[in-house]
């Protein structure tokens, strides 16, 4: 098999492993499901008291609410993807066994992912999507263009949230035990993407730094996308951007890491 087709198939492998647990899949939509209700709720009185916060009106901000928990699990907002399984491996030693492998260590992890995202979204994330468009008024375009332009902004934002979550993984090789890592992961991934509460939201200073950070690519960019707030081009070069930049530190780093493990290893 060339090495350009392992990827694709790591992919797949990825989506059908996922896919196996079905009980853990419908407990994430009844989660997501529950969660959502209750941040709609919450959100419908917090604009209600505070009409146009954040230049939303409700309709936007019920939108905002379920397009969240639809990408919650895709883009492990909170960790929880492959860079649990990479600290492992590092903390036993088994990432020797990867860093033989005639295959590119940052691109395997990534069709890794990209599996994991495709059946996380499929199964869990569309159901409770479609069920807040039901119930709810949503601001949801009717334009094929503006859907489109959605779907590039969620492929860039794949790949800012795994550049991100791999640069956190790699921190592995230098402090052996990942559970640090991983609250500070999920801290900064629930407040800093606007799982919380909309980056546009945020007032003064707080908000401009919130809104230049890369978790803004992930769920503030491809939210306004599909609700019209942001020209396309405009958010494609600033997810883009950071997508380059972390693939690019995650190299260096990659290479620092690999360089530790032969020197360790003698």
């Amino acid at each position: 098999m060339g090495a350009w087709r392992v990827y694709p198939a790591v992919a797949v492998g990825a989506f059908r492993r996922y896919a196996t647990y079905r009980a853990a899949t419908a407990a994430g939509v009844f989660t997501n499901t529950v969660f959502g209700l209750i941040l709609v709720y919450t959100y419908l009185a917090l604009w209600e008291a505070r009409p146009g916060l954040g230049g939303y009106d409700q309709a936007q901000a019920v939108t905002y609410v379920w397009l969240g928990q639809a990408l919650f699990a895709m883009l492990a907002f909170q960790g929880g993807g492959f860079e649990v399984e990479l600290m492992e491996r590092v903390r036993t030693g088994e990432i020797a066994v990867d860093l033989y492998r005639p295959v590119d260590l940052q691109l395997w992890w990534l069709a890794n992912d990209v599996g994991r995202a495709v059946f996380q979204f499929l199964g869990r994330g569309v159901v409770p999507f479609l069920f807040g468009a039901l119930f709810f008024p949503t601001a949801l375009p009717g334009e094929v263009a503006v859907w489109g332009a959605f779907l590039v902004a969620l492929v860039l934002a794949l790949l800012v949230s795994f550049a991100i979550r791999y640069l956190f993984a790699l921190t592995a090789f230098w402090l052996l035990d990942g559970q640090g890592v991983a609250q500070a992961l999920m801290v900064t991934g629930l407040f800093c993407s606007g799982m919380t509460l909309p980056l546009n939201a945020f007032p003064g200073a707080l908000g401009e730094v919130v809104r230049a950070l890369p978790w803004a690519a992930q769920l503030q960019v491809p939210a306004d996308v599909l609700m019209g707030e942001s020209a396309p081009l405009g958010a494609f070069a600033f997810q883009a951007a950071w997508a380059v930049a972390l693939l690019a530190v995650g190299r260096l780093v990659q290479s620092a890491a690999t360089r530790r493990v032969v020197v360790q290893g003698g």
